[in-house]
């Protein structure tokens, strides 16, 4: 078994970029308390032109190395395709076990609670809008956190909540 050691950050890549770049930054950024380190570091799993099983397999060892799970939700996350085995071009080929209909972020989410990893769920949203989560993890958390705030008629990223959640993991 791989020691546990990561983070691993679970997002639609297409329409979440930026939560999970603020997220990043925050990690990174030496007048912030935040840190964790970042499972994706290990191995890529973006969908380049390779095969979706390909990616869920480097997504799986990302997963073996992480002590914790974070899901950021989106208002597109449950909707996402992207993942789909059936949409691969090596699908009838494919040899490894990660051929599923399941899209990326419900493969990730799934790994995680089969591992029994703490998981974290931010929203990309000034609510916590639990009909937007993916089902397998919606029950299996009590941390789920909005990371933006309205003020003064601006939206902002709201860094004291998602700290406060990942404190929960301590």
């Amino acid at each position: 078994m791989a020691y546990r050691t990561r983070t691993y950050i679970a997002a639609d890549w297409d329409y979440d970029k930026d939560a999970v770049d603020i997220l990043c930054h925050w990690n990174k950024s030496s007048n912030r308390e935040l840190s964790f380190g970042d499972a994706h570091e290990l191995s890529e799993c973006r969908s380049d032109k390779t095969n979706n099983c390909n990616i869920k397999r480097n997504c799986a060892q990302n997963l073996d190395h992480s002590k914790a799970f974070v899901l950021i939700i989106g208002e597109h996350t449950k909707k996402s395709r992207a993942g789909y085995c059936m949409y691969c071009k090596d699908y009838d080929h494919c040899r490894y076990k990660y051929t599923l209909n399941k899209s990326f972020v419900e493969f990730e989410c799934d790994y995680a609670v089969r591992n029994k990893l703490p998981i974290i769920v931010l929203y990309k949203s000034i609510q916590v809008k639990k009909s937007l989560c993916i089902e397998s993890v919606v029950n299996k958390t009590n941390v789920h956190v909005p990371m933006l705030m309205y003020s003064n008629g601006k939206f902002y990223w709201d860094y004291e909540s998602v700290e406060e959640a990942f404190e929960t993991l301590d």
